[in-house]
């Protein structure tokens, strides 16, 4: 792990926290870097039985990519490995949650949806918030079979947060609850699972993630190439310098 990630076993439930809270749990290369260290270690780990992933403190799970450092590096298309995603570039056989203690905007929405399952505290925000600084998200293919057509482009075109609870609605989270209440009902959750037969636990998991469509990699090459040309256009760099800049973004629509 890294000082920005760390990864620890309560029992039969592996914790891989984000501990970026003065940035919004922001994905820089370092946490990027302990995010995939941690999903390794729990996939070699045999008494850890459910992984949570988390991020520190009450404001954000993650906020997304490293915007100042994206400016800086001047990054198009993300290389494969830029983020851990269970299900299109990491294998991960065992159950995984998401425990959504904030926002999860954009990669921090990916890392979300990329678990089985989804708790989120009550003050918790989903966003694909990419269109905001003109960046892609292939991420969000998957999308386009758990919601409805209309979801997901209003999530895709506005970049507008919508709450825990309509997130529950429309089936994105299995429940919502007290932001205190949180860490003690994922922990719950996890240990009903861990304590059932690990091969039909594991069993379950691989059926469903085999019937999805979505998650194959021709479907994620399908998505890559759709969004190629945003990755790669003036607006991409020109997004993440406003933001670092402070600045309302100058849209070339080229």
């Amino acid at each position: 792990m890294t000082d920005v990630v760390t990864y620890e076993r309560r029992g039969p439930v592996a914790w891989l926290t984000i501990r970026r809270p003065e940035a919004r749990n922001a994905l820089s290369a370092a946490v990027r870097s302990g995010l995939w260290d941690g999903l390794r270690t729990f996939t070699t780990d045999d008494a850890a039985k459910v992984l949570v992933l988390t991020g520190e403190g009450d404001v954000a799970f993650s906020a997304g990519a490293d915007l100042k450092e994206m400016a800086t590096t001047a990054m198009e298309v993300p290389p494969p490995d830029f983020l851990p995603q269970m299900g299109r570039n990491i294998t991960v056989t065992k159950p995984t949650i998401a425990a959504v203690n904030g926002v999860a905007f954009a990669g921090g929405f990916a890392l979300a949806q990329s678990c089985d399952l989804c708790v989120a505290a009550d003050h918790a925000q989903f966003a694909i918030s990419e269109a905001r600084v003109g960046r892609g998200a292939p991420w969000a293919a998957p999308l386009a079979a758990m919601l409805p057509r209309r979801i997901v482009l209003e999530l895709l075109m506005t970049a507008a947060p919508i709450s825990a609870a309509r997130a529950y609605d429309l089936g994105l989270v299995n429940e919502v609850v007290p932001a205190s209440a949180l860490v003690e009902r994922t922990q719950d959750l996890a240990e009903r699972i861990a304590a059932n037969a690990p091969l039909s636990v594991r069993a379950a998991k691989a059926m469903v993630d085999a019937l999805d469509p979505t998650r194959t990699s021709e479907a994620f090459d399908l998505a890559e190439s759709i969004w190629q040309p945003v990755y790669t256009s003036a607006d991409a760099k020109e997004g993440p310098t406003a933001f670092a800049e402070r600045r309302t973004p100058n849209w070339q629509g080229r």
